[in-house]
């Protein structure tokens, strides 16, 4: 899927991932320009990881599979040494090495790019003081937070200065005011020039960061695009949520087909065009347990996905 912005320096086509019985990853295809961030969404299981690991060579596509990926001119299935090189990885875990300081963690990766010793004490006190960890540089990795953590693992990914950054679930369980700081650096990356992939469940990151996105489920391709191109094509602009189940009753009877009601026991949500028709269906639900606000990527996620943990499995 293509987001339709300049010429690729990623492209892949037909890739498919089989563990066992388990197709991961089904013909998927899409599209990644240069300096741009690319964000994978899907429920757990959705082949986003999978497919991640394909584009730097940790994982294989299927022995018998047609596709092609081109990742900087490169195949992963050929050429993954090159790859490393040329990319950083963040991992959904930080795992970093707790009997080292800060710059001893560094250091050691330093060392796997044959980075000479003064060019990378000079580079990881550039992405100290870039991630706000300057300060903590002789700290002990018990002694960090859990968003200093995350952040000192992007730097380590950077150290190599690479041209694609790789981030898998980056901002998991960090609280609101790391994550912001992390999408800030993300953001000034892509203004350098480098190419950014991630995956993220939370989506307002999604839509923050990321000029295109692929919604994957159960291995395969479902909408990709740019978010507010995403947005305008897949679903209607405002929403009224009933959080009163019974005060929701018969929303749809009443208002017919130029609503859409997803309800559930616990929530009724209605989709329009018409703002100031939700607002009359709110005015005449005669309660205050109602919310009117703009559609999200969030709504359209759950909408292509699926809302129950069944629908997901």
């Amino acid at each position: 899927m293509d987001i339709g912005m300049a010429e690729p320096v990623i492209t892949v086509r037909r890739i498919s991932k089989t563990f066992g019985t388990l197709r991961a990853v089904d013909r998927v295809d899409f599209d990644v320009p240069a300096a741009a961030c690319f964000g994978f969404l899907g429920p757990n299981g959705a082949g986003k990881t999978t497919m991640m690991k394909m584009l730097y060579g940790m994982c294989r596509p299927d022995a018998d599979d047609e596709g092609t990926m081109d990742v900087f001119g490169c195949d992963p299935r050929r050429e993954e040494l090159a790859i490393k090189h040329l990319a950083g990885v963040v991992p959904q875990e930080n795992n970093l090495d707790d009997e080292l300081n800060v710059v001893g963690n560094l250091m050691v990766f330093a060392r796997f790019y044959n980075l000479p010793r003064a060019v990378a004490r000079e580079r990881i006190a550039e992405l100290l003081a870039f991630l706000e960890l300057a300060d903590k540089a002789k700290a002990k990795i018990k002694e960090l937070s859990g968003g200093m953590k995350r952040r000192l693992v992007v730097a380590r990914a950077m150290l190599n200065a690479p041209r694609l950054l790789i981030l898998d679930e980056p901002t998991t369980g960090l609280d609101p005011q790391v994550r912001h700081v992390i999408w800030d650096k993300l953001r000034q990356l892509k203004r350098r020039g480098t190419t950014i992939l991630l995956t993220t469940h939370y989506m307002d990151e999604a839509f923050q960061i990321c000029d295109g996105l692929l919604i994957m489920d159960r291995g395969r391709a479902v909408l990709g695009g740019r978010p507010r191109d995403l947005l305008a094509e897949h679903i209607e602009p405002y929403v009224l949520e009933v959080f009163d189940g019974q005060e929701a009753t018969g929303i749809d009877a009443c208002f017919g087909e130029a609503l859409r009601v997803e309800a559930s026991p616990e929530i009724t949500r209605v989709y329009g065009h018409d703002l100031e028709q939700l607002r009359r269906v709110a005015a005449a639900l005669h309660s205050d347990h109602y919310y009117v606000r703009e559609a999200n990527l969030e709504d359209l996620f759950l909408r292509t996905t699926g809302r129950s943990l069944n629908a997901v499995q």
